[in-house]
């Protein structure tokens, strides 16, 4: 199984059971071993939101007027389903990898919207994505080169030990299908990208990642001008973590950070004029895991300026008069899950993220807070395949004159398989 799928396993066993991380079917080929892995998950959800204001930046949509049913929706959770195709080899001195994945939907559900769901047959059907298409090389000694598409590295292991990972979390709080677990109530998405990155050998525990990787732009940031990075600049992103073991207590420290600057564009035949201030835009975070006797914690913490909240740089800079200034923001979570006797974990977590205003920017209808509090109950009904059902109660608060906020609570029951 590659390496991102065995992250997210391994991050997993805060909701399930250690045997999940298993390899996937080894299959010898000549010079070359191939592994093929991955999961396929469905969960059904049920949401039921309330508040009624418009809040720009917000994860939970208007309720809608007067007293609104709830919605359900069929679909993958915040891990999608995943064909991973792996091969390694040893070259010339060198451990040579390749790694491609695919992503199909089990939706009928066309994105942003719930017609089709309940329309004939399967013309709404999901779409098929990609998320990984990368080679590695290196040795033990040195360390090791990944090129190719594959999750970032600033705030990964935020998302890689989540207890939403093999759940759902928020997601179909708007009527759409997605499942985005506690993405933008306690982390920022690393989301998966084009990069070029260097590991370092693992030193007793500690390991290191640096790279560079495709830039995002600054969005939502003015209708008609927009900051643009996508053919100019690279984000630099890197990692550290330390692991440990003694006697019953097994843990993980880390660190991360990324930087990327952003340039103004002309859009729209609108050319760009004045200044973009705090061009720079960059974020760092800490956290830590903790395993003792079927007992699991996890606290997280990010702070960054530029950065924005939920997506990288959305909604991270605002107009102020000529200028486009950067807006600061922050956020974390904290998780506890414990394995109970008969092998069912449960889990509670609490996290939020937090946006602030530019200088000088006016109060507006702009989000001043998301936030979550999810409960989760993960049974391993075999080795492979595991139940799970969840309860989120979302918000999302508005800088706005006496703070509106709606409101989302979600139920969800599905199952995983890993292979």
């Amino acid at each position: 199984m590659n390496k991102n799928i065995k992250l997210a396993v391994a991050g997993a066993v805060l909701a399930l059971t250690a045997s999940a991380a298993n390899a996937g079917i080894i299959i010898p080929a000549g010079e070359w071993t191939l592994d093929v892995g991955g999961n396929v998950n469905m969960y059904t959800s049920w949401t039921k939101n309330s508040g009624n204001t418009v809040i720009g930046g917000a994860i939970v949509g208007q309720g809608g007027v007067g007293n609104q049913p709830a919605i359900n929706t069929f679909g993958n959770g915040l891990l999608p389903n995943f064909l991973s195709f792996s091969g390694s080899t040893r070259q010339n001195d060198l451990d040579v990898g390749f790694t491609i994945s695919l992503q199909p939907s089990v939706a009928n559900n066309t994105a942003g919207t719930q017609v089709a769901s309940n329309g004939a047959g399967s013309v709404g059907n999901g779409g098929l994505n990609n998320r990984q298409s990368f080679i590695t090389f290196g040795d033990k000694s040195w360390g090791s080169i990944k090129v190719g598409k594959d999750l970032g590295i600033f705030a990964s292991d935020a998302i890689l030990n989540d207890m939403t990972l093999l759940g759902v979390g928020w997601g179909a709080t708007s009527g759409g299908i997605d499942s985005l677990g506690r993405i933008g109530a306690g982390y920022i998405y690393a989301d998966w990208k084009p990069q070029i990155a260097y590991t370092t050998p693992n030193f007793n525990g500690f390991q290191a990642t640096v790279g560079i990787a495709q830039a995002w732009s600054a969005q939502n940031t003015i209708s008609a001008i927009a900051s643009d990075a996508r053919n100019s600049n690279v984000a630099y992103e890197g990692k550290a973590s330390y692991s440990f073991a003694a006697n019953d207590v097994t843990g993980k420290v880390w660190v991360s950070g990324i930087s990327q600057k952003q340039v103004l564009r002309s859009s729209g035949g609108v050319a760009a004029t004045g200044t973009i201030d705090d061009s720079v835009a960059y974020a760092a975070d800490i956290g830590a895991h903790i395993d003792w006797n079927g007992l699991g914690l996890t606290g997280y913490y990010y702070g960054g300026n530029g950065m924005g909240t939920t997506t990288q740089f959305t909604n991270g800079y605002a107009a102020v008069g000529t200028n486009i200034r950067s807006r600061d923001s922050d956020g974390g979570y904290l998780q506890a899950t414990y394995v109970l006797p008969f092998k069912t974990k449960v889990g509670l977590a609490w996290g939020q993220s937090n946006l602030d205003l530019a200088d000088g920017e006016a109060v507006a209808t702009q989000v001043k807070t998301n936030s979550m509090t999810t409960v989760g109950l993960y049974h391993p009904l075999t080795k492979h395949l595991n139940l799970v059902a969840e309860y989120s109660n979302v918000q999302s608060e508005s800088r706005a004159a006496g703070s509106p906020t709606n409101t989302a609570n979600v139920g969800s029951l599905g199952a995983i398989l890993f292979f």
